[in-house]
């Protein structure tokens, strides 16, 4: 599958499109949405070798999150370099409600709790695809170039999230699926008092400037 055959499929998989807004936002808030994009994609990364360690039976389990583990910390890798070359010092950031509010509807139980993290890890990832694609017009050449880079990656870990889910699923996931994107839905599109790479609408003259002051990494100081 080509990318624009992926970006379709994820656009018909996830509830609803990005608000314009938030891409409006983007552009005002540069430095915050490459910065908390790096904290992304080494969550991401965090995430996939969380699960290496938890399900050591689940051999394909084992190789899809090990290459998704490396690719994750590739584009973290790639990320702070364009930081550096745009002498934005990487700040310490609070999260975004979106992935909490996501992660507080995950199940404690057992092989339903890994089906729940798998699907919301596509739903993550869809979502990072999506916002990837609408920023490529919208941003400068290297960063539009950067993100269309990460498209095809990005849309194979979804869909590697999802063949997981169904793989290790004890029942049908749709009803599942779609509890969690109707939640997803309601985080993308109400109101975010901060801006992040995966906030929801930003209030109106949101800027970096409404938060509170960063606090450097211990490596900045």
């Amino acid at each position: 599958m080509n990318v624009d055959e992926a970006l379709v499929e994820i656009r018909e998989f996830l509830p609803c499109s990005t608000p314009d807004a938030w891409f409006a936002a983007a552009q005002e808030n540069l430095p915050t949405l490459l910065i908390d994009h790096a904290n992304c994609e080494k969550k991401a990364a965090a995430t996939a070798m969380n699960l290496m360690y938890r399900h050591v039976a689940n051999t394909e389990l084992l190789i899809t999150m090990s290459r998704l583990a490396r690719e994750e910390l590739m584009h973290f890798q790639q990320v702070v370099e364009l930081l550096a070359r745009r002498r934005i010092p990487y700040l310490k950031l609070g999260p975004s409600r979106y992935a909490a509010g996501l992660r507080e509807l995950i199940s404690t139980r057992g092989s339903s709790q890994l089906v729940d993290i798998l699907l919301t890890g596509a739903i993550v990832e869809a979502r990072s695809c999506e916002r990837f694609a609408g920023l490529i017009p919208i941003l400068d050449k290297e960063l539009g170039d950067f993100y269309h880079s990460l498209l095809k990656s990005e849309a194979r870990h979804y869909r590697d999230y999802l063949a997981l889910a169904r793989r290790y699923a004890n029942t049908n996931i749709q009803p599942r699926l779609q509890f969690f994107l109707a939640r997803e839905a309601e985080l993308v599109t109400s109101e975010d008092s901060i801006f992040r790479f995966h906030s929801g609408c930003p209030v109106g003259g949101l800027t970096a400037a409404n938060e509170s002051a960063p606090t450097p990494l211990a490596s900045d100081r």
